[in-house]
């Protein structure tokens, strides 16, 4: 009997153990800032940057449209949704490029996923920049881009990301609105 009880101890230590372990993970996962971003690459090469306004953190630096995940969304809808409400744009389809992690000073970390992205097209209505440019990637050097941003943007102005050739490679990517 005394076997069992210790068996059944150290049994019902390693799931409280796990069941810990597994909160204090969840819990550093909510710590860092999901974020999404959209490389949109037009047919004449020419990619999509907007800077971040006079008043905004990082004021007047340029980025890539798109902005935070909300709770219980997917990287693809957060897109869509970031698109929709920064740009008034319908994203139509996209393919993930990949993922970094960066901390900015004095703020916690944050991971960015940047996908190549296609959107409907018609009018932007940029309302969360400063203005929005059009730029052929070895253009991006000429602008004072994000930190964060840094190593995609020089993998684009190398041509080693082609965000129109991996949107074109894609299969049974599912559109979204």
């Amino acid at each position: 009997m005394k076997g069992l009880l210790q068996l059944s101890f150290a049994t019902m230590q390693t799931a409280i153990f796990r069941v810990i372990v597994s909160q204090f993970l969840a819990d550093i996962q909510e710590m860092i800032r999901q974020v999404v971003a959209a490389v949109i690459e037009r047919p004449d090469r020419r990619l999509l940057i907007g800077q971040r306004r006079s008043h905004d953190t990082s004021p007047l630096k340029w980025e890539f449209p798109g902005g935070k995940v909300e709770a219980g969304e997917s990287e693809e809808h957060a897109l869509a949704r970031e698109l929709r409400e920064e740009l008034g744009a319908i994203l139509r389809r996209s393919v993930l490029i990949g993922s970094i992690e960066y901390e900015y000073p004095n703020r916690g970390p944050l991971k960015i996923s940047f996908f190549a992205a296609e959107i409907e097209h018609g009018e932007l209505r940029p309302s969360a920049f400063q203005q929005i440019a059009w730029a052929l990637p070895r253009e991006l050097a000429d602008y004072d881009f994000l930190p964060a941003n840094a190593r995609l943007v020089a993998e684009l102005a190398t041509g080693r990301i082609k965000p129109g050739e991996l949107l074109a490679a894609s299969t049974g990517n599912v559109p979204l609105s």
